[in-house]
């Protein structure tokens, strides 16, 4: 399926959202929601085919969709919208005796809801049945057993072939003559079945005009004369309701001449018994079934019927056709049709030719509703079997079910009834998505549970076409789930979008209504989850070794780790919790020694994070990881400058180079002092839930505090040939972590008193450098 295809869909359904209280916009015949998508589905047909790299499964899935919403096109104006009022057949034939029958009919079918939505449906079938095929070109009446007939007599043949075919020429001949073993000649009835065949799609199709015409082509203009006895007669300038008469909207009709069948009753009753004839061929009969379909011709019919499609329209066909005509005897017949009487159907109240009561309007709905379900087990020849979704849908649509329709896809999609990769399958989910969203359009419910399972299976079609950019539209639909939903695939992403893309996707956010700074945060928590999961705890085994730590490269779940807070940086209304996310990354960074990982992080933290206050104690422990990381990389920079130094630098190269080293040793003395003597990264006791957290500060002081300074009083003690007094400063550092008001010493007891070993070790080198000048007093470089 073409990626613009998916996009086409999403504009017609952001162009309804913006209207979503325009109901005549959304109904619209021709640029409704319905015909829209109709019309896009049509187009991506056509392009498919001309492509061929499509399956059949996958084309005929596209067929049915288109199939589907032109029914949903024709049917859901009639159910949202209110029809003109019309006077009532009896009042017509109380004021105009002589009103025509089609004018009654209309009035019969405007009377009545279900009535009017079977002929919709029934219309619906008429405009998307196939195209019938076409007969050869017939170049005479019967001409092979005329022919033949014809040839016998001339030449006094009077073999078996000729016995065999009819003697006579008129329509009948052929039934009456069966009896005595005469048929026609073996082209014609081939042609003449071939013909009966065509015409029956004809009809199906409801192209009554075109039948008559290839009638006449075929010259049997008596046949042209049968099928057009289907039409109900109808005489405008005789009508009182001249707006409601179909004729009166064709300015190619003249209102003066009458048009259809005014004895209609009487040949209907003819068609019937030709349907019933089985001296008939199969193909005759199932022609005469269609033009006069009833309960009597209904088996008839329906073994014509090869497709559901076919089913559909023979059930149809009968319901309205008996309920027209009930309503019609009803009446009397008016002046145009024979009474009841004379059709054997009993004598007609005086108060019975009114339209059925409520009651029993409500009591023929369920009959109909109960004829209709019986397609639900129908079984065909030909196409897609009953249990096609869309066959079941459309089924749900006539019957108005479409909640059940929609819990029962739903269902099945939960159930796994559907195999993701099937060619059809992002077929069915799209069409379901926007039948939901159509349905929620036109105020009619639909379960927030289906809703979600579907408009969830979608999202994952348009995720696996990587369709990135409709994804927050149709997530936005999802209601209360929507910022989840939408959260859990930008969670999806990982690293596969990069900064910009992720402005974008919040931005998209924004546009189809979601909540922008939640979206931001749940992305955020959920790759950060996402990312812990995979990644060694914190807080359990050893101290790690931090010169191994430091120079093994991210992993890309440590990235994943740092990235997440791109979602929360984007925007100032989501500073708080960036703040908050900070700390715990940087924690569980640290407390792994993951400490250039844990830089990378705060290199792309904004600066307004360290202007926030509040929470204190959150606040804080940011400012005691910034103050951190001053320190350390000015540890780093004592160690780079210590390279520098060259013996081939000139005086004044080595006093700026000594000026800088002095600083910068300084600088470091200074951090280190500050950051060892505040309470670094000491958490408050008071604070509920903070368990893990506790923990894993105290895991970063045991971790970091010796490191630092061992490294500060390796710094101070190395720099002595070039600045004496440090060495001072090396032992005065002992005291600071001996000083019990900072208790320093205790973050020396892990890994069995290593690191304390360590220190105490390198502090009796700083003592015999005291001594290297001359000396016995080991006291006197402190003084």
């Amino acid at each position: 399926m073409s990626e613009t295809f998916y996009t086409s869909c999403a504009d017609v359904l952001a162009l309804f959202q913006a209207q979503k209280d325009n109901l005549e916009a959304l109904l619209d015949p021709q640029t409704g929601f319905a015909p829209r998508l109709r019309q896009l589905c049509e187009q991506q047909l056509s392009d498919i085919r001309e492509e061929g790299n499509a399956t059949p499964e996958g084309i005929e899935a596209l067929r049915m969709e288109c199939s589907t919403w032109a029914l949903l096109q024709a049917i859901m104006p009639a159910r949202k919208t209110e029809p003109p009022v019309q006077p009532s057949a009896r009042a017509l034939l109380s004021a105009n005796p002589y009103t025509p029958t089609s004018s009654l009919a209309q009035a019969t079918m405007a009377a009545s809801r279900t009535l009017s939505e079977l002929v919709v449906v029934r219309e619906w079938l008429h405009d998307t049945a196939p195209p019938p095929p076409r007969p050869d070109a017939s170049t005479g009446y019967w001409r092979f057993t005329k022919h033949r007939v014809t040839q016998g007599r001339w030449t006094g043949n009077t073999g078996r072939a000729v016995e065999n075919v009819v003697r006579e020429m008129d329509p009948d001949a052929v039934v009456r003559e069966a009896e005595i073993g005469r048929s026609l000649a073996g082209d014609d009835a081939s042609y003449d079945k071939a013909l009966s065949y065509t015409l029956f799609a004809f009809v199906r199709a409801g192209n009554i005009e075109d039948a008559v015409k290839l009638c006449r082509d075929a010259h049997q203009p008596w046949r042209a004369a049968s099928i057009r006895g289907s039409l109900l007669f109808s005489w405008p300038a005789i009508s009182t309701v001249r707006q409601y008469d179909a004729a009166e909207e064709d300015e190619e009709v003249d209102p003066d001449l009458w048009y259809g069948n005014k004895r209609r009753a009487l040949w209907k009753t003819t068609c019937t018994r030709a349907a019933l004839d089985s001296r008939l061929s199969s193909a005759e009969r199932a022609l005469y079934a269609a033009l006069a379909p009833s309960v009597q011709t209904s088996a008839v019919l329906k073994s014509a019927c090869r497709t559901w499609e076919d089913a559909l329209w023979a059930t149809i066909s009968v319901l309205c056709e008996d309920r027209q005509s009930e309503a019609l005897a009803r009446l009397g017949g008016g002046f145009w049709e024979p009474s009841r009487r004379e059709l054997d159907a009993g004598d007609v109240g005086e108060g019975e030719g009114e339209g059925a009561g409520d009651e029993e309007e409500d009591a023929w709905r369920a009959d109909v509703e109960q004829e209709l379900q019986t397609l639900a087990t129908a079984q065909v020849q030909e196409g897609l079997g009953a249990d096609d979704p869309f066959h079941i849908s459309q089924l749900h649509i006539i019957l108005d079910r479409t909640d059940a329709l929609l819990d029962d896809f739903a269902s099945r999609l939960r159930d796994g009834a559907y195999d993701p990769e099937s060619s059809e399958y992002p077929t069915m989910t799209r069409f379901f998505a926007h039948l939901c969203l159509y349905l929620q359009l036109i105020d009619i419910a639909v379960s927030p549970l289906a809703i979600q399972i579907i408009l969830e299976a979608y999202l994952q079609v348009l995720e696996g076409a990587g369709q990135r950019s409709l994804i927050a539209m149709y997530a936005g639909a999802l209601g209360d789930n929507a910022v989840e939903r939408y959260a859990l695939f930008l969670t999806s992403l990982a690293l596969s979008a990069d900064p910009a893309e992720r402005r974008i996707a919040l931005q998209r956010a924004r546009e189809h209504g979601l909540d922008v700074p939640r979206v931001a945060v749940v992305t955020a928590e959920r790759t950060i989850e996402r990312a812990l999961d995979t990644l060694p705890s914190s807080v359990k085994g050893p101290l790690p070794d931090l010169a191994k730590a430091t120079l093994e490269p991210a992993e890309e779940a440590e990235i994943l780790l740092v990235r997440s807070m791109e979602w929360t940086v984007v925007e100032a209304d989501t500073y708080d919790t960036a703040l908050e996310q900070a700390n715990v990354i940087l924690r569980h960074l640290l407390a792994r020694g993951r400490v250039n990982v844990a830089r990378l992080l705060l290199d792309m933290l904004p600066p307004e994070l360290s202007a926030i206050s509040t929470p204190e104690e959150r606040a804080a422990e940011y400012l005691d990881y910034r103050q951190f990381f001053i320190a350390w990389e000015t540890v780093e920079r004592v160690a780079e400058c210590q390279t520098l130094e060259v013996p081939q630098m000139s005086r004044d190269t080595r006093a700026a180079w000594l000026k800088d080293y002095g600083g910068l040793v300084s600088g470091a003395r200074e951090q280190i002092l500050k950051l060892l003597t505040m309470d670094w990264l000491v958490p408050e006791t008071d604070i509920p839930g903070t368990d893990r957290r506790a923990r894993e500060l105290a895991r970063i002081r045991q971790l970091f505090i010796p490191e630092l300074i061992l490294r500060l009083h390796g710094l101070l003690v190395s720099s002595r040939t070039h600045i004496p007094d440090n060495v001072r400063h090396a032992l005065l550092l002992a005291n600071v972590v001996a000083d019990s008001r900072y208790m320093l010493f205790t973050e020396f007891a892990g890994e069995n008193g290593r690191r304390l070993r360590e220190y105490l070790a390198a502090v009796r080198t700083a003592v015999l450098a005291g001594l290297e000048h001359g000396g016995s007093d080991p006291f006197r470089s402190v003084l």
